[in-house]
């Protein structure tokens, strides 16, 4: 009996390995946007001051802070042009490390490097020529493996001569190796920056990924299973509108659970005082440079608010009629913003649609017509407007889809195409002027 009484003594002596949390936040396609704005029919969502309170409280309290690239975007909104990199040293002490976006290099290597040099934090990209590809950061005892991948589109995208992209998937499997065998990480997180599709084939041709933070794509998308892997992906759509929150539980021999949301960015969220105040400072100037100042004045009035899908339909409308083509089609992702209900000024249509994509005209047969169809109703999506027979279909589209975009450029290839001239924002904007002028737009 005392033998029995002994042993059972020892055994509630010993240690049992408690579970240990680790929380990791993520932001991406941020794009400049300093300023709250209208977003999912609600206004006041985002800013740069909210995000800077959120991310802080959260950092303090042992969270890991990471940025999955395009954090400028030059041609709009006008602020990335005004001041480009000026809010990235904002972030020293709170952002841990960057993906490497294919917009981050807008304004050209030399300053690219002058931004880098301003911060506390690398700069990631497992395939891109100079920089990192990865750290590894030690949280409650547990080692985090980060990396980040430039998507295979950056070759087109990047019009830097200085930045030179290898093979993604290849360089995702060589970094993980090292993570895992050589680095020893409890965790390999992906932090950006491709598509939502590339991330999941990824995440099926390389095994170890715990966690992909999306990016690139804008996508909304909530803490999910990527089916047939073993790894989780989270979205945090774009602008700041969302940051990703995910905890990592560690219990025994690794990660045992993996849970998330992602956090609204809205008026319920308090903004760090200092950087609203330098915020509303730079903004009063840029209103007052003459360089921008056009872009604040109201040229139409909307009676109700528009969506980005409704705004983007009434786009791709815009782009039919103005060609005289017999449909229309655009992605959906060229469309970023919605429009609220009253005036409406350049910079706000530059935030809905910010990239300057001109139309041309493609002549191609009724199959391939279908396939457009096809595509439209994929996962990525493109918004379709008209209809068309006979041999030959006129079909009006962007540059970007009929010369860049994977899966449209081959579609397109070896069909004629024409340029018009004409440009998807000049267009729509004319159309919305003359629907719906505004009243106190100077003559």
């Amino acid at each position: 009996m005392r033998i029995l009484v002994t042993l059972t003594a020892f055994l509630l002596t010993v240690p049992v390995e408690a579970a240990t949390t680790v929380k990791l936040l993520h932001f991406s396609d941020y794009h400049s946007h300093a300023l709250p704005f209208y977003s999912e029919g609600r206004p006041d969502q985002g800013g740069i001051a909210r995000a800077v309170d959120y991310l802080r409280r959260h950092k303090r309290k042992g969270a890991l802070v990471f940025a999955g690239g395009d954090m400028i975007n030059r041609g709009a909104p006008a602020w990335s042009d005004k001041y480009q990199c000026s809010e990235w040293p904002w972030l020293n002490g709170i952002v841990d490390a960057m993906a490497f976006g294919n917009h981050d290099a807008d304004y050209g290597f030399a300053t690219f490097l002058e931004c880098r040099a301003a911060l506390h934090y690398p700069i990631l990209s497992a395939n891109t020529h100079g920089l990192q590809p990865y750290a590894v950061f030690a949280a409650k005892g547990k080692r985090i493996g980060v990396f980040a991948i430039a998507g295979s589109d950056f070759q087109t995208l990047v019009k830097v001569p200085e930045m030179r992209f290898g093979d993604a998937v290849a360089a995702a499997r060589e970094t993980v190796r090292r993570l895992r065998a050589d680095e020893k990480a409890d965790a390999v997180v992906l932090i950006g920056h491709q598509n939502a599709e590339a991330d999941y084939e990824l995440a099926r041709a390389v095994r170890g990924i715990d966690i992909i933070f999306g990016t690139h794509s804008h996508r909304k998308q909530g803490l999910t299973r990527i089916p047939g892997t073993d790894t989780w992906f989270i979205s945090p759509f774009q602008y700041l509108t969302y940051i990703s929150e995910v905890d990592l539980t560690f219990s025994g021999s690794g990660l045992a659970a993996v849970n998330g949301r992602l956090a609204r960015m809205d008026a319920s969220i308090a903004v760090d005082q200092a950087t609203a105040r330098q915020v509303s400072r730079m903004q009063e100037e840029l209103r007052r440079d003459p360089q921008y100042r056009d872009l604040f004045i109201p040229f139409a009035t909307t009676p109700a608010a528009m969506s980005a899908g409704e705004l983007g339909r009434y786009a791709v409308e815009t782009m039919r009629t103005a060609t005289g083509a017999d449909l229309a089609i655009s992605t959906t992702s060229s469309f970023r913003g919605a429009l609220p209900a009253g005036p409406i000024d350049g910079e706000l249509l530059l935030a809905a649609l910010p990239y300057d994509n001109q139309i041309v005209v493609v002549s191609v047969p009724p199959a391939s017509v279908e396939k457009l169809l096809e595509l439209a109703r994929s996962a990525d999506g493109a918004i379709v407007v008209g209809a068309g027979s006979g041999p030959l279909v006129s079909v009006a589209t962007t540059d970007y889809l009929a010369n860049v975009a994977p899966l449209y450029r081959d579609l397109f290839a070896g069909a004629p195409i024409r340029s018009t001239g004409l440009r998807v924002r000049q267009e729509l904007r004319k159309r919305l002027e003359t629907q719906w002028p505004y009243s106190a737009y100077p003559p």
